[in-house]
C-alpha cells in the first residue's frame, strides 16, 4: 500500500480517499500406511546408524527481550529497539518485546517495522501497562499508509492521554488487547492511513479511525466506533455501529462464523509454554471475558525452537519427531520445503520471523491433516521463481477438517520490495475448512527489485479447498488476479485491494476480451460463494488510460451473493468500469469517491 496524496482528514471527517469432496476410508487408511512405511524405513534397514533426537525448547535468542516489573531502564531499551526499527522498512533486524505478568508504569513502547510486543500472562489484564504502545508515523512525514509488520498482543493499556495511538496500515495486527481507554487510528495530524485489523480485544472507550481508509474488527468489545471513510467491517463486536454501508460504510455481522484465536507464548510459573485457543463457533467478544479462555497448552519442551541459520533440513526432521515450530525472530534461508506432515503442529513466529526461499522452492508445505496452526511470520520470494511460497494441503485435498481446521493467523507474504523476489502463487490452499484469518499478501510496489517483471507474481492467493473462510483477506499489487477462489462454499468478511500500480499498458493486464484482472474472481464452475464488506482500488500511476472492466468477477448464481463492495479509482489513476461484473456505476475522473453496489446479485 502505498497511497496516492490525498487531504488528511480532519478529526471527526469522512476522509475522501465451501461438494464436500470426502475422502474415502481406503484412502485415509492408505495414507496412513504409507506415511507410516516411510516412518519405519530407517528403522527396519540394518546398519542404519541413528541420529539423536532433537531437543526441544532451549533459548529464545538475543532478539527476544524480556521484561518484568523490575527490569532496569525498560524505556531506554524500548526506544533503542525503535531508533533501529523506526525507518527500518527492508532490513533484516526482527524484534520481540516480551513482558512478564505484573504492572509497569510511565512507559511509551513505540513500535517500528519487524518489531512485535506481547503479554505473558493467560490473559492481557495479567499485565498492565501504565502507558502506551505508539505506532505514529514522523518517520514518514505523517503517512502512516506504509507502517507494515508489527504487533501487539495480549497487554492491558492505561494510556497517557486517555487514548493509545495505533496509526498502522497492513500486517499490524492488534490481538488481544485490553485499552483502558480510547484507540486512535491515526497519526499524529490526521494525515493518510490505510489500515487495519483488530481481534479479540476490548477496548473500554471508543475507536477513532480518523483518516483511516479501511478497518476490519473481529470477535472484540468496543465503547464506540467514531467514523468511516471508505469500509469498515465488523464481526462478533460488541458495540458495533449498526449495518449502514455505504453511508456510513459500515458492514456489520452480529456473530463471526467460525473463529480460532491465535496462539501464543506465556509464562507458566516460569516456564514457557504455547497456548493454542479453542475453535469458536459464532462467536461474539472476546475470548477472555471470563477470565483464562479455553484451549490447550503445550509446553516449549514440545517444540523446536528454530533460530536463524538452522537448515530446512533440521527443522524437518525435527517436525517429523513430532516437535513443533517456534521460529525465534530473523530471516531464515530454506534450500528445500518445511514440510508441515502431522496433525495439530503448531508452526508459531515471533518477531516477524522471515522465511525466504533460496532456489525456487515452496517455502512451506503442510499435508491435508487435521488442526495445523500456523501463525506469526513473513514469507518473502526468493530471487528464483517459487511456484508458491505456501501451500496448505497437496493438490486435490479432500479429507474433512471440519471439527478441527487448520488455521492462517497473521501469516504473511511479500514479493519484492527487500530486494527481486518471484513468485507464480503466493499461498494457495487445497484443503478443506481452512481458517484464513488475517492475512496481507503484498507484491511490492515499492523498494528494492520492483518492476512489472522484475518481481512478477500472478496470483496473490488461489483457493480450491471447499468451506474455507478468510476473515481479514488483504491482497495487493499482484499481475494478475489477487484472489482466484475455486472451492465451493468459500465466504470472505472484508476483503482489501489494491491493483497493481505498475502494468505498463492496457495490453499488459488484458484477461482475453475482458480489460483487467478482477482483485477477486470467483470461479465460474462454483455455485456457492459469500462475501461482506469487499473492496478494491486502483492506482494505475505508470498509464493512467487503463480501465479496469471490474474489481470482482463471479458467475451469475444464487448461490453466489455478496454484500457491501466498493471500488475506487485514486486520484484517477486509472478507472473501473463496474464494481462486480456488468453491475455497478463505473469509477469517474480525480474524485476518488467509491462506486458501491450493496448486494449482489
Amino acid at each position: 500500500m502505498h497511497s496516492p496524496p490525498r487531504s488528511p482528514a480532519e478529526p471527526g471527517r469522512v476522509h475522501p480517499t465451501h461438494r464436500r469432496r470426502r475422502a474415502s476410508v481406503r484412502a485415509v487408511l492408505g495414507a496412513a500406511l504409507t506415511a507410516l512405511a516411510v516412518a519405519l524405513v530407517p528403522a527396519l534397514t540394518p546398519g542404519t546408524a541413528q541420529a539423536a533426537p532433537l531437543a526441544g525448547g532451549g533459548d529464545l535468542g538475543p532478539n527476544v527481550i524480556v521484561f518484568d516489573p523490575s527490569t532496569p531502564n525498560i524505556q531506554a531499551t524500548l526506544d533503542d529497539v525503535f531508533r533501529k526499527q523506526e525507518s527500518n522498512q527492508f532490513g533484516e533486524a526482527r524484534y520481540q518485546l516480551l513482558f512478564k505478568p505484573g504492572t509497569y508504569n510511565g512507559l511509551n513502547a513505540q513500535l517500528g517495522f519487524y518489531t512485535s510486543i506481547s503479554g505473558l500472562g493467560l490473559t492481557p489484564d495479567s499485565t498492565t501497562i501504565n502507558g502506551d504502545v505508539t505506532v505514529d508515523a514522523g518517520w514518514f512525514n505523517g503517512n502512516a499508509t506504509q507502517n507494515f509488520w508489527r504487533s501487539a498482543e495480549n497487554l492491558a493499556l492505561k494510556p497517557v492521554s486517555g487514548d493509545d495511538r495505533w496509526a498502522v496500515a497492513q500486517a499490524a495486527p492488534f490481538r488481544r488487547m485490553h485499552v483502558k481507554g480510547g484507540l486512535n487510528l491515526a497519526p499524529n495530524g490526521y494525515g493518510w492511513a490505510s489500515g487495519g485489523y483488530i481481534a479479540d480485544s476490548k477496548i473500554d472507550g471508543s475507536v477513532g479511525p480518523y483518516s483511516q481508509q479501511q478497518w476490519y474488527t473481529r470477535d472484540s468489545s468496543i465503547g464506540g466506533w467514531g467514523n468511516g471513510v471508505w469500509n469498515m467491517v465488523f464481526s462478533g463486536v460488541q458495540g458495533a455501529p449498526a449495518q449502514t454501508f455505504p453511508n456510513p460504510p459500515y458492514t456489520t455481522l452480529s456473530t463471526t462464523p467460525v473463529s480460532r484465536e491465535k496462539p501464543f507464548l506465556y509464562l507458566d510459573g516460569s516456564t514457557y509454554k504455547v497456548f493454542v485457543p479453542a475453535k469458536r463457533t459464532n462467536a461474539q467478544g472476546v475470548s477472555w471475558a471470563n477470565g483464562t479462555p479455553a484451549g490447550d497448552s503445550i509446553g516449549l519442551d514440545k517444540f523446536y525452537v528454530a533460530h536463524p541459520g538452522d537448515s530446512a533440513a533440521t527443522i524437518n526432521t525435527a517436525l517429523a519427531q513430532g516437535l513443533n515450530l517456534l521460529f525465534t525472530p530473523g530471516v531464515y534461508h530454506v534450500d528445500q520445503s518445511i514440510n508441515v506432515n502431522r496433525a495439530n503442529t503448531v508452526v508459531l513466529g515471533l518477531g516477524y520471523a522471515t522465511i525466504e526461499p533460496d532456489n525456487g522452492v515452496t517455502a512451506m508445505k503442510v499435508a491435508d491433516v487435521d488442526g495445523v496452526k500456523l501463525a506469526g511470520f513473513l514469507l518473502d520470494a526468493g530471487s528464483r521463481n517459487s511456484a508458491e511460497l505456501l501451500q496448505v494441503g497437496p493438490p486435490g485435498a479432500s479429507a474433512d477438517h471440519s471439527g478441527n481446521p487448520t488455521s492462517l493467523q497473521d501469516v504473511f507474504a511479500r514479493v519484492g520490495g527487500a530486494g527481486a523476489g518471484l513468485v507464480t502463487t503466493a499461498i494457495t490452499v487445497n484443503s478443506d475448512d481452512t481458517i484464513i484469518d488475517h492475512t496481507w499478501l503484498w507484491r511490492a510496489d515499492h523498494g528494492s527489485g520492483v518492476g512489472w517483471d522484475t518481481n512478477r507474481a500472478d496470483y496473490g492467493l488461489v483457493v480450491n479447498g471447499d468451506d474455507v473462510l478468510a476473515t481479514g483477506l488483504f491482497v495487493e499489487h499482484f499481475n494478475k488476479y489477487d484472489v482466484q477462489w475455486n472451492g465451493e462454499r468459500g465466504k470472505t468478511i472484508f476483503f482489501q485491494n489494491e491493483k497493481s500500480y505498475d502494468a505498463p499498458n492496457q495490453a499488459a493486464i488484458q484477461n482475453g476480451s475482458t480489460r483487467g484482472f478482477a482483485a477477486y474472481k470467483v470461479a465460474d464452475s462454483v455455485n456457492t460463494h459469500e462475501g461482506w464488506g469487499l473492496g478494491s482500488y486502483c492506482y494505475y500511476n505508470v498509464a493512467p488510460s487503463i480501465v479496469q472492466d471490474h474489481g470482482f468477477e463471479a458467475p451469475d448464481k444464487s448461490g453466489v451473493k455478496f454484500h457491501d463492495l466498493l471500488v475506487v479509482s485514486l486520484g484517477g489513476q486509472g478507472q473501473y468500469a463496474h464494481v462486480i461484473n456488468n453491475t455497478g456505476p463505473a469509477t469517474s475522473g480525480t474524485s476518488t469517491v467509491p462506486s458501491t453496489v450493496t448486494s449482489y446479485p
